[in-house]
């Protein structure tokens, strides 16, 4: 399984974050549309990834909901067939029942090991989501240290972090 270590937070100047993780980019901006639609399990999170003329993964995870830096295990399988990916989905909708679905515009940013994303989330905002790919070896500490030197880069204040993902937040907005 792999590992990486998280944070997200909540972005008030969309415009600015955009050009701050441009300046520290290591590759040009990539943009995409994906919806995630989110399948009910007892643990962790089981998520069906659609990239808009691209491809769909299938990905599981499991995180804890605490705001900061924190462990991300994770597993995905990719399919490049669209169709075979909505037979999987309805499947998996009639099986295991659906959460929700998250349709979202995506900039993505590397910054050496880190993705940076920052998203425009519909019915929700624009957030922004570190995530510190650990390579073999590499502790958690390690993760934890180039996340917060990057959240210094990048101006996220510890008062914008959030704990869950986006689909917990979309749950709770409509409560």
């Amino acid at each position: 399984m792999s590992r990486n270590i998280e944070i997200k937070a909540k972005i008030l100047d969309f415009q600015t974050f955009l050009d701050k993780a441009n300046c520290i980019s290591d590759k040009p901006v990539i943009v995409m549309h994906q919806v995630d639609t989110y399948f009910k399990i007892p643990s962790g999170r089981l998520k069906l990834r659609q990239i808009e003329n691209q491809r769909t993964e299938l990905i599981y995870y499991d995180r804890p909901d605490t705001e900061g830096p924190k462990l991300s295990k994770y597993s995905k399988q990719e399919f490049q067939n669209f169709e075979e990916a909505e037979g999987l989905k309805k499947v998996l909708e009639s099986s295991l029942g659906l959460v929700g679905m998250v349709d979202k515009q995506r900039y993505l940013y590397m910054h050496g090991q880190t993705r940076i994303h920052v998203d425009d989330v519909k019915n929700l905002g624009h957030f922004m989501e570190l995530e510190v790919v650990l390579k073999e070896g590499e502790t958690i500490e390690y993760g934890e240290k180039i996340a917060h030197d990057l959240m210094l880069k990048l101006g996220i204040q510890k008062e914008d972090l959030l704990s869950g993902s986006y689909i917990n937040l979309l749950e709770n907005k409509n409560l």
